[in-house]
């Protein structure tokens, strides 16, 4: 089990419709945090491109052996000798399928793994904003885990950190650390963002990163930013406080992972139960 102390960063962007812009925003982004002693560095959703509408997203999709942003990702991985996360592009799939997929890159600047979103955000919240990702990306089936020399970390996307079963699989696995790059609606973000990341962490002990999207997109989105660094404890440990452009940094101990789990050991405490429903008539209802 990984027991060494390494500095994480996340980088805050707000992609556009172009992907040269983005990878231009990235290589700058990357170069920032290597400068401020980051070994493991992750970007958001998205990182590629943010584009609503499915005609034009078809239009730049590439193959991930084609796609500008993995053969920029590598090469920054290897130049700066890091771990470098895309916290997800849309790359082609094949039958005409899009997938919403994250790479790990080692510091030789080679795919460690692939992720694809298994959760599709498919709402329709207050104001008339609604969402069918459903209707562009096919949904990932397998969860994964990277095990560094440093840290075994989790992966996730956006709107997987609202479903617990995940992580808790991914920590049950030996996860320190989790992981959930998003761009975050700001509707939903200012509801929900904080304590889903701080729960997360809480539940399973664990060390949760999460590099965010933020502002007025070129598609007319508005996405929430305040990525987060937060510890076993739940405590926030480094945050962008706003939804520009940003890179932070924490250090990450995955030792204060087993220290969190050694004292709530609810990981270990679950128990598997039965579920009954009682029905109570009506009849039964207090009356004033």
């Amino acid at each position: 089990m990984a027991t060494q102390t390494f500095r994480a960063a996340a980088i805050q962007m707000r992609s556009g419709v172009d992907p040269q812009s983005n990878i231009a925003d990235l290589t700058e982004r990357v170069a920032e945090a290597v400068s401020l002693g980051a070994e493991y560095i992750q970007t958001p959703e998205m990182t590629g491109a943010l584009i609503g509408d499915r005609a034009s997203l078809m239009e730049i999709l590439r193959g991930e052996n084609d796609d500008p942003v993995v053969q920029a990702a590598s090469e920054l991985a290897r130049k700066h000798g890091i771990c470098l996360h895309i916290g997800s592009i849309a790359v082609a799939a094949g039958g005409g399928k899009i997938a919403n997929r994250a790479f790990v890159f080692d510091a030789r600047g080679e795919i460690v793994a692939r992720y694809d979103k298994i959760h599709m955000f498919d709402v329709d919240l207050d104001n008339g904003e609604s969402w069918r990702e459903s209707a562009t990306y096919e949904p990932g089936r397998h969860a994964a885990i990277v095990a560094f020399p440093f840290v075994r970390m989790g992966l996730g996307i956006c709107y997987d950190v609202r479903f617990p079963d995940l992580f808790q699989k991914q920590a049950r696995a030996g996860a320190q650390m989790l992981t959930a790059p998003a761009a975050f609606t700001r509707q939903t973000g200012e509801a929900h963002w904080h304590v889903l990341q701080r729960a997360r962490a809480i539940e399973n002990g664990a060390f949760v990163v999460s590099a965010a999207q933020g502002g007025k997109h070129e598609d007319g989105r508005e996405t929430y930013g305040h990525s987060l660094i937060v510890d076993p404890w739940g405590r926030i440990i480094a945050e962008a406080d706003h939804n520009e452009p940003a890179v932070i940094v924490a250090d990450i101990d995955p030792a204060a992972s087993a220290a969190a789990r050694a004292k709530i050991p609810n990981l270990k405490n679950d128990r598997a139960f039965d579920l009954e429903a009682v029905e109570v008539p009506e009849s039964a209802r207090a009356r004033a």
